[in-house]
Parts: C-alpha cells; sequence; structure tokens
C-alpha cells in the first residue's frame, strides 16, 4: 500500500486536468439502473459518497431507480489530535452531517424531477424519482478490514432481491486501508451476484501522478454531470463541515480536506472505474431487451444475404425430411423458426428478449404448431421441451457462460429421444464481451453429448454441425 499524507501537497488537479482526466469515455448509460433497479452506494466514512458519487446518486435518483447506501464506519479516526473533540463526539457529529447530506440529495432529485415535470407540463403523468436510503453498519474506522463479514453480509442481503443492481464504492486500491477493504468486499459481493461495479477514487488523485507508470486511469470511464448533479453534489460536501473546515482555531483540529484536494471533486465529470457484469444468462434479458429497443434487427436478419444463406443451409444440413418436435434455443425475430415450422410438426421456441418474442410472435402469428416461451436458458428449459426428436442451438451458445452452456447442453442431450439431433451453428469471428467463442461452443458440445458429427460444415466465418444421439439399443 502506498504511503502519504493528507498534509502532502499531492498532485494539483491541474496536472490531471492537462493528462485528460475529464474527456475520458462516458459510462454506457444502460449500464446504470433504471426505474425498478437500484444503486447500492459503500462508503468507508462519511463524506466518501458525496466526494466520489454524489453526482451520481442524484443523476440515478432522478432516473426512478433507487440508491441504497451502506456507510461503514463513522470517520471517528478522522481528527486523532484534536484537543477539542473526542472520538464519540466526533463520531456523533460525523453521522450527523451524513444524514444531512443524504436528505440533501434526496430533495434535490425530487426538486429537479419536479422542475423537469412542470417544464413538460407534464406534472400530472410524470414518474416521480427513486427512493434514498441509507444503513450505518458501526465498524471501527482505520479497522474495516478486520470486519468485513458485517459488510459483506450488508451487501449480500441487498444483492439478494435480483434487481438489475449495480454496486459503487470507494477504489479498492485507492491507498487508504478502509477504503481497500470496502473496495474488495464490494468487488466480491457484486462478482457473486453477477451485478456491476464502479468504483471511486478519493486518495488516489492526491497521491498517484498522470504519468508513465501510474496510467491504470485511463482505462476508467466518466460519468457526465449537469448543473442539476453538480450543484446537489457541492450540497452534499458542504453538509460534511467538520472535514471542509476546522473543529476548533487549535493545533489538530485544522481541516483535513484542503481546497487543493476538494478541487478533485469539482470537475464536470465523476470518474469510477468499471467493471461489467459477468455476461451470460443471468444478463440476458436485459443485455438484448436493451439492444433489440435500439436496434430493431441487431444482426440484419431481415436483409442479410449472409443470414439468409447461412439459415438455408441450416436447413438442407438436417438429416431428415420431417422432425416431430423441435426446440429452438434463443429464436430472436423467429425468422429460423418460421423455416423450422414448415418441416416439424410442432416447434417450442424460446428467447431471453421479451421485445423480441413479441416481433416473432407476430411472423408467426399464422403458425399454430409453433410455441413461443420467454425463458433464460439454461435454468429456465420449459417443461415443454421434452420428447424431442430435434434441438437446434444456433448463435447464443457464446452467449453463455461455460458452465451454463454445459447445463445446456446437458439438458438437451436428456430431451432428445434416440436418434435425435442437436444442431449447432455458430459465427467463428471474435466475440467481443463474452466469455466464448463458436469454436469453442462446438467443441464444448461434442465434449459434453460424446455424439457423433453425422454433419459438419465449416465456412471462414461459421460453423455448423450436427449432431446424433445413439439409437436405443435392445437387448
Amino acid at each position: 500500500m502506498v504511503t502519504f499524507s493528507h498534509l502532502d501537497a499531492g498532485t494539483p488537479e491541474q496536472s490531471w486536468q492537462e493528462a485528460g482526466v475529464e474527456a475520458l469515455p462516458a459510462l454506457d448509460p444502460h449500464a446504470l439502473p433504471g426505474r425498478g433497479g437500484q444503486l447500492i452506494v459503500v462508503a468507508a466514512h462519511p463524506d466518501d459518497e458525496s466526494l466520489g458519487a454524489a453526482g451520481l446518486v442524484h443523476r440515478t435518483l432522478r432516473a426512478g431507480a433507487d440508491v441504497a447506501v451502506l456507510l461503514c464506519t463513522a470517520g471517528e479516526a478522522s481528527h486523532p489530535e484534536s484537543p477539542s473533540t473526542t472520538p464519540d463526539q466526533l463520531a456523533e457529529l460525523r453521522l450527523a452531517e451524513f444524514g444531512r447530506a443524504m436528505d440533501t440529495l434526496s430533495a434535490a432529485a425530487r426538486n429537479t424531477a419536479e422542475t423537469a415535470a412542470v417544464s413538460q407540463a407534464s406534472a400530472a403523468n410524470a414518474a416521480g424519482p427513486g427512493t434514498l436510503t441509507w444503513r450505518y453498519l458501526g465498524l471501527p474506522d482505520s479497522g474495516v478490514a478486520q470486519r468485513t463479514a458485517d459488510l459483506d453480509d450488508a451487501l449480500a442481503e441487498l444483492l439478494a432481491a435480483g434487481r438489475h443492481a449495480v454496486v459503487v464504492s470507494t477504489y479498492r486500491d485507492d491507498g487508504h486501508t478502509d477504503h481497500e477493504a470496502v473496495g474488495r468486499s464490494a468487488a466480491r459481493a457484486a462478482r457473486k451476484a453477477g451485478a456491476g461495479l464502479l468504483e471511486f477514487p478519493i486518495w488516489y488523485w492526491h497521491w498517484s501522478e498522470p504519468e508513465p507508470g501510474h496510467e491504470e486511469w485511463r482505462n476508467w470511464c466518466a460519468v457526465p454531470l449537469d448543473s442539476a448533479a453538480l450543484d446537489a453534489k457541492q450540497q452534499a460536501l458542504a453538509a460534511h463541515v467538520s472535514q471542509t473546515g476546522p473543529l476548533s482555531p487549535l493545533p489538530g483540529d485544522e481541516a483535513l480536506l484542503s481546497p487543493g484536494f476538494l478541487s478533485y471533486f469539482d470537475r464536470g465529470v465523476e470518474v469510477f472505474r468499471w467493471t461489467p457484469p459477468p455476461r451470460g444468462a443471468g444478463t440476458a434479458a436485459k443485455d438484448f431487451d436493451s439492444l433489440y429497443r435500439r436496434k430493431p434487427d441487431p444482426w440484419s436478419y431481415l436483409s442479410s444475404w449472409y443470414e439468409q444463406r447461412k439459415r438455408s443451409v441450416t436447413m438442407a444440413a438436417l438429416p431428415r425430411e420431417r422432425y416431430r418436435h423441435a426446440f429452438e434455443a434463443g429464436c430472436s425475430l423467429g425468422l429460423l423458426t418460421e423455416e423450422l415450422a414448415a418441416r416439424c410438426s410442432r416447434v417450442t421456441a424460446v428467447d431471453a428478449s421479451e421485445v423480441a418474442l413479441q416481433r416473432a410472435g407476430e411472423r408467426l402469428a399464422g403458425r399454430p404448431q409453433v410455441k413461443l416461451l420467454r425463458a433464460d436458458l439454461p435454468d429456465g428449459w420449459p417443461d415443454a421441451a421434452r420428447d424431442l426428436d430435434l434441438v437446434v442451438v444456433s448463435e447464443i451458445g457464446y452467449f453463455l457462460q461455460a458452465a451454463e452452456l454445459r447445463r445446456l447442453l446437458e439438458r438437451a442431450k436428456r430431451a432428445l429421444v434416440p436418434g435425435g439431433h442437436l444442431v449447432l451453428c455458430h459465427w467463428l469471428n471474435p466475440i467481443m464481451g463474452w466469455e466464448l467463442d463458436g469454436e469453442t461452443v462446438h467443441a464444448m458440445a461434442r465434449a459434453t453429448t460424446g455424439w457423433d458429427v453425422v454433419v459438419e460444415h465449416r465456412e471462414r466465418d461459421f460453423l455448423l454441425e450436427v449432431l446424433q444421439a445413439p439409437e436405443q439399443t435392445h437387448g
């Protein structure tokens, strides 16, 4: 851990500005929770949340998401040499300041939402801001690392609700023992729950430098703050009087946060290290609903000759002319489903995206033999998908994590009747942002099933294979 003092001159904010700290790429707004979601902010000490994330909190509340703040300590060790204030008195003072900061952020979001509604002449129909709640954990200042089990439990409780959540915490390499312990606990919780993680630096700006060897910050992202968010942030910071001003004129009671230090947090952006949620079955519905809303035909299924031809190749590769009951995993807009319906007496097709299924339903309205279901595979494998003689897994295998794909393949293996066919077709180019690629998906399918490959078609851009379940043997 680095060694520094708040009394050091520190790196001037001008150096960070000249290095481009406000020009970092903006965080994708879709990464943040919207209405019905939750932002979980973990602060080691009162004022951490206001310094590093008050603008984000204000922005999130305005979007209709709820915000839950976990305050680990009362910050009673901030003035160890104070001749005027005991640690217990300082704890009481700082908790009161924290409460005022929370009230300020909540009121500011409410006022901004009301102003926006009036300006749009739609106050009666406007949805209100989210709700801000907070909880004090009572951990010892400078001793969070010895009590992280309490923080782990509190985070697990909040994340157990299953809402779209993003965890926000102090940076795990910030240089302060409490900040780092909080960051590590938040990272564990986010990873376990499949949530995104935003880490905000506090003391890093003070002791680090925007020079070669200290350039990890260039991989971080920014959340732009409009005037309302900036005002709310400054109001929240102003509540922490014991840190921004002296406790008394006596030595030992000096302000902890100097004007130079505070200038790091007077930017038009808040800067975070972003760790996206592990993508897989748990994020599929949100990921793909958002994608289909932004772009109705994201892979050009309707217009691309490549996609049209690939569907024709897939249908030509089916070893039988007719199938009794087919299951399609990941049917998207229903184009391949439509072709399967022409050769199958019954088709059960699922997708994680409700948006895609609505459009598939419109396309397949005249196909009574097709049943469309929303499901998160593999664990949402529907009861209707059993006693199958055809399973099609086309262009979805690499959107699962490895363990999820294995479970999907095991479900297909159990659902297929003897002699049934498992069809896999996947793009062979790199898949950015996901754990698997096309080659790996097919290799895992061969290894998991142990079945013979009865059809193989490989091109530069895709691989298609048909695996056959063993025929039933008679003793």
